[in-house]
């Protein structure tokens, strides 16, 4: 009787975590899903924007240029404070809204850089980031302890970056580049194992909302590296007009 009861406590045990591995990875592939959506919007938008010289002139050449240029940062953080307040539609609602104005943020590259070296700038972007998404999801080693200080360096990077567009200095620029790659890496690795451990230590609760709002601010932190990743390589990669 004993061993019979072991037995199926090994048995329930197993379907348990066969359904958590399945449940992971329909959320992860969900996070992967609304990110892709993203970054379509936000590749779009930019095209559309960056190869006409009329809305570039009229949004880059004025004073709405700053508004388009720290909008996003204002969004992303307002996103955050009011996520719990919003329903899972409304929360997705704003994602896309906010890759559009990042795309409109974003759209003068295709004024300053080639077509081509933008493509071959995204696929190694996209080849870096699988690479380093794989092995934040795969690796046993726990990288938590890397989130205050990659978090540290990203405040340090807004700081700096807007510094120097007062100072328009190209070392500096050099440097915030070459940094914002290693950190933006960094996070890719991290987010990814963070949003695994946190869909494992909650799926239990079955909060179906919380699941759904937990699967758009992963998409968020995937998409802002990948985007960031994207933007530092292009300093590096970018042929220019």
């Amino acid at each position: 009787m004993a061993e019979y009861e072991t037995m199926g406590s090994v048995g329930t045990g197993s379907r348990a975590n066969a359904a958590i591995d399945a449940g992971l990875k329909a959320h992860m592939s969900k996070i992967y899903g609304l990110m892709s959506i993203a970054m379509l919007i936000t590749g779009g938008v930019a095209f559309a924007v960056g190869t006409n010289e009329a809305l570039l002139a009229a949004i880059f050449g004025t004073p709405l240029r700053w508004v388009v240029m720290f909008a996003p940062l204002v969004v992303v953080f307002a996103f955050g404070a009011m996520i719990n307040r919003l329903s899972a539609g409304a929360a997705q609602l704003v994602f896309w809204g906010f890759s559009a104005l990042m795309g409109l943020s974003i759209s003068y590259i295709f004024a300053i850089y080639t077509g081509i070296s933008i493509a071959q700038t995204f696929m190694v972007t996209a080849i870096a980031f699988a690479g380093l998404s794989l092995w934040g999801y795969t690796t046993k080693k726990d990288i938590s302890a890397w989130g205050s200080f990659l978090i540290m360096g990203v405040i340090g990077l807004i700081l700096a970056s807007i510094v120097n567009i007062f100072l328009a200095s190209s070392a500096v620029q050099f440097a915030i580049s070459s940094i914002g790659v290693l950190i933006f890496a960094g996070l890719t690795a991290y987010d990814t194992q963070r949003l695994k451990n946190e869909y494992i230590q909650m799926s239990s609760y079955g909060e179906s909302e919380w699941l759904a709002k937990s699967a758009i601010m992963g998409a968020l932190s995937l998409y802002l590296n990948f985007l960031n990743m994207f933007m530092f390589l292009l300093q590096f990669m970018g042929g220019r007009e």
